[in-house]
């Protein structure tokens, strides 16, 4: 049998893969055919001429073999006839024969060696051809994996090309929207703005009728009061004319009267009333007249500096000041941040005003605080409250633009002041209570008048303002930039101003007004003498933290005391006239004092909170 090598195992191999293929047609198999291919053309080109070599060498061997057995036969024939002149013939030839046929085994042992080196390559080979089978299978094995994988991304390219489809039509529907709701707003912008300047032109007319009608009725007033001047002097010129008889008891009563007034009095009515009867027609007309208006001058002078005494009798200082030791009543004031607290002249109600948009009514007694009403009306929420100087109504401003006017007795609502274009932060009684001035975060300070209801100065100030007191004729305001200003309510104009480190969130004055009291962000309370406009005492403590900008400070009623609510909740006292703390009170408040207020009588100080609490303090 003639050596095939590869070449059969080859077309083996490929008969296999040809019966797989017809079977199954499938890329990878017809890729394995194909290298299969490959190779067998490769390995057939390396082993073909030993193969054709091996087959010539087969060919000649059975030659050999054929024509040994003939030379044999025809030896032995030879032999047979003639043997003893043909046996040196035969060993020649048998020599030579022997020769051939060693040089013809040592070819085929050599093609029995590269036999079995091929072999060997071929046993080699099918192990390849194992491991590579093998790394097929795992390649195949791979390639459905990919392929699950490739099917599981495509299937998530599809839903987020859905997702992303419909986010587009979404977004084009938002943007729609928006572009639909832009001409919206400016539509309703303009709509505002057409608003704003219609609301500003009725405002102004129904500013200027208002006062169109104060001067109709000022004049109307001047009018009657001339009236009554001219029908008044009219009576006491008939009056004059005609002759009184004036008694001794006429005459004492007068000296009475006069005995009443005080002394060193050198007006014409003295003179008169001490003139015997029988002289009093004698005089002329004019100058009983001017005697009797001077009378009535005076008589109306005192009558007014008894009201004034009285007032201040009323509201005036305390004889002794207690300085709060203990909290004797914690109770909730509003529905949420008390944000300001006054107490009446009298020392009797406690005023209170929230976030809640309603001003409480407390009653202070034994100790304790009740309620005794609630003033509403306000839209926003209270910035600060105010009695008068008779304890009969009440002020307060609001963050809605306005300031209103409560009576006390009957919770009832007087007058809503509005014109300002932004929060109102303070609104403060004028002395004569007949005048009110507030002052705004839009930069203003407007000053009223109770009587027409009518705004009769509007000051520019520059910055906003958070807190308002006041003298005779001098207006103070504590800004948000830093300073203090001082007003002359006549000219309209800044007197001077005083800056300090931080925006001022406090102004109180003391008993005879002459010293004024400051809180600012930059955590200091001060004191400025306002005789010489310079800041006379600063005061400032470990803890002591200005928490707002709307953080309220008092005198205490004698001007000997500070307090200060901290924004740790801590009441913190000093003492003016020696600088130093003399009380630190906490413990009670949860959250920041927004403001503290201390009785005229002197006996308690009230303190409120960001949160809902009021704390009633005394020594007690």
């Amino acid at each position: 049998m003639r050596f095939v090598g590869l070449t059969g195992c080859s077309a083996v191999l490929q008969g296999d893969m040809a019966g797989a293929g017809a079977q199954v047609e499938s890329p990878w198999k017809r890729h394995v055919a194909e290298q299969l291919k490959q190779r067998d053309r490769v390995q057939r080109q390396a082993f073909e001429e030993i193969i054709h070599q091996y087959n010539r060498l087969l060919e000649k061997s059975d030659l050999q073999a054929v024509l040994s057995e003939r030379l044999q036969t025809d030896h032995q024939n030879r032999h047979d006839l003639s043997p003893c002149a043909d046996a040196g013939r035969s060993e020649a030839l048998l020599q030579e024969m022997a020769q051939i046929r060693i040089r013809h085994q040592e070819e085929l042992t050599e093609l029995h060696k590269k036999r079995g080196e091929l072999a060997q390559n071929v046993i080699e080979l099918n192990n390849q051809m194992q491991l590579k089978d093998k790394e097929i299978q795992n390649s195949e094995a791979q390639m459905l994996q990919y392929q699950r994988r490739i099917s599981e991304l495509e299937e998530e390219c599809r839903d987020l090309r859905n997702s992303l489809q419909d986010l587009e039509r979404a977004n084009q529907t938002l943007k729609d929207e928006y572009d639909a709701l832009q001409i919206t707003f400016s539509a309703l912008e303009e709509k505002l703005r057409r608003t704003t300047e219609d609301n500003q032109e009725l405002v102004s007319r129904w500013m200027a009728e208002k006062a169109q009608e104060a001067n109709r009725l000022n004049a109307e007033n001047e009018k009657d009061t001339r009236r009554r001047q001219a029908k008044l002097q009219k009576d006491l010129a008939e009056a004059a004319k005609e002759p009184l008889p004036i008694d001794q008891d006429d005459d004492i009563e007068v000296l009475q009267e006069d005995a009443a007034e005080p002394p060193g009095d050198t007006s014409p009515g003295r003179a008169l009333s001490r003139t015997p009867s029988r002289r009093v027609s004698q005089p002329p007309p004019g100058g009983i007249l001017d005697s009797i208006s001077n009378i009535f001058g005076r008589r109306r002078s005192v009558s007014l500096s008894l009201d004034s005494t009285e007032t201040e009798t009323h509201s005036g200082v305390c004889s002794e000041v207690r300085l709060p030791t203990t909290a004797l009543h914690t109770f909730d004031a509003h529905d949420g941040e008390v944000n300001a607290v006054c107490f009446s002249p009298g020392s009797r109600v406690l005023a209170t005003g929230g976030m809640d948009r309603r001003v409480k009514l407390w009653e202070v007694v034994s100790g304790r605080c009740q309620l005794k009403g609630a003033l509403t009306g306000s839209n926003a929420g209270i910035t600060s409250i105010q009695f008068d100087s008779a304890g009969s109504f009440l002020l307060a401003s609001s963050n809605d633009f306005a300031s209103r006017i409560w009576t006390v007795d009957d919770y009832r609502l007087r007058h809503t002041l509005t014109g300002h274009s932004g929060k109102v932060l303070a609104a403060r009684f004028l002395l004569d209570n007949a005048r009110i001035v507030s002052g705004s975060y839009d930069r203003t300070l407007k000053l009223w008048d109770l009587r027409s209801k009518v705004c009769m100065k509007t000051v520019f100030a520059g910055s906003s303002c958070n807190d308002i007191v006041c003298t005779e004729q001098c207006v103070m305001s504590g800004h948000f930039d830093k300073k203090v200003r001082f007003w002359d309510i006549r000219a309209e104009t800044i007197v001077r101003e005083l800056e300090l480190l931080g925006r001022v969130t406090s102004l109180d004055l003391n008993h005879d007004r002459t010293e004024l009291l400051t809180c600012s962000r930059d955590d200091l309370v001060k004191i400025i003498d306002l005789r010489s406009n310079a800041v006379r005492q600063s005061f400032s403590a470990q803890g002591f933290k200005c928490g707002a900008d709307w953080t309220r400070v008092t005198f205490s009623p004698d001007g000997c005391h500070v307090a200060a609510g901290s924004a740790d909740g801590t009441l913190f006292v000093w003492n003016v006239l020696t600088g130093k703390l003399d009380r630190t009170l906490d413990k009670q408040h949860g959250s920041a004092i927004n403001a503290v207020s201390w009785s005229p009588s002197g006996a308690y100080v009230v303190s409120v909170e960001k949160g809902s609490k009021a704390v009633l303090w005394s020594d007690i």
